[in-house]
C-alpha cells in the first residue's frame, strides 16, 4: 500500500532544486487535476488542455531553480500556467480573428460570491458550478480568471494577485464586476 508524502510542496520544491529529480513527479501528481481543471475552464478544448498542462510542467521543471522556497508553491505554478494559457489563447486569436479571449479573473471571483447567494435560493453548488461553467465563455477573460481561480481551485485574493500579478484591490473589483456579469447569464439558463 503506497503511503501519502506528507511533506510540503516547499519542501519538495528544495529538493528537486538539489538534485532529486525525480521527486518532481510528487509535485506533478499533486497538480495534474487541477491544471488540467484550470486549462480546461480557461480554453475550453479537453485535447489543448492537456498539451499545455503537459508544458506548464516541463516550464516549471525548468525553472525550479528560480523558485523561492520561502514561498509558496501553488502560485508560481498557476503563474506558470497562466502565461501558457494566455500565450495560447493569443496564438489561437492570431489563427481565427473571431475569436474571443477568455479572462479568469472574471469567473473565479463570481463563482464564489454567486455560490453562496445561490445556495439560498435553492440551487445546490453542484448544479451552480454547471450553470457557472456553461456561462464562463461569455465573460471576458480578465473577470473569468479570477473567479475560476477563486471557486474553483479556491484561491485567496493574495494567491490570485500573484498568479496573475495585479493588485489585491483589482481581484476584488474583478471578482465583483463578473459576479455581475454571471448573476446577469445564469438566469437566462434557469429559465
Amino acid at each position: 500500500m503506497e503511503t501519502r508524502d506528507e511533506r510540503r510542496d516547499e519542501e519538495i520544491a528544495a529538493q528537486v532544486q538539489k538534485g532529486d529529480i525525480e521527486t518532481f513527479q510528487l509535485l506533478v501528481e499533486r497538480y495534474e487535476q487541477k491544471m488540467g481543471r484550470y486549462a480546461r475552464r480557461f480554453l475550453f478544448d479537453g485535447d489543448e488542455a492537456k498539451d499545455l498542462v503537459q508544458e506548464v510542467f516541463i516550464k516549471a521543471y525548468v525553472n525550479i531553480q528560480g523558485f523561492d522556497t520561502d514561498r509558496r508553491f501553488s502560485p508560481w505554478l498557476y503563474r506558470i500556467a497562466h502565461n501558457e494559457f494566455v500565450n495560447a489563447l493569443k496564438k489561437k486569436k492570431k489563427e481565427r480573428a473571431n475569436i474571443s479571449l477568455f479572462d479568469l479573473d472574471v469567473l473565479l471571483p463570481s463563482l464564489k460570491l454567486t455560490a453562496k447567494e445561490t445556495a439560498d435560493g435553492g440551487f445546490n453548488q453542484q448544479e451552480l458550478k454547471k450553470m457557472l461553467e456553461g456561462s464562463l465563455d461569455r465573460i471576458p477573460q480578465k473577470y473569468r480568471e479570477p473567479l475560476v481561480l477563486y471557486y474553483f481551485d479556491e484561491m485567496d485574493y493574495k494567491e490570485i494577485a500573484d498568479v496573475l500579478r495585479i493588485p489585491v484591490s483589482t481581484v476584488g473589483v474583478r471578482l465583483q464586476r463578473g459576479k455581475i456579469m454571471l448573476r446577469k447569464l445564469v438566469p437566462e439558463q434557469t429559465k
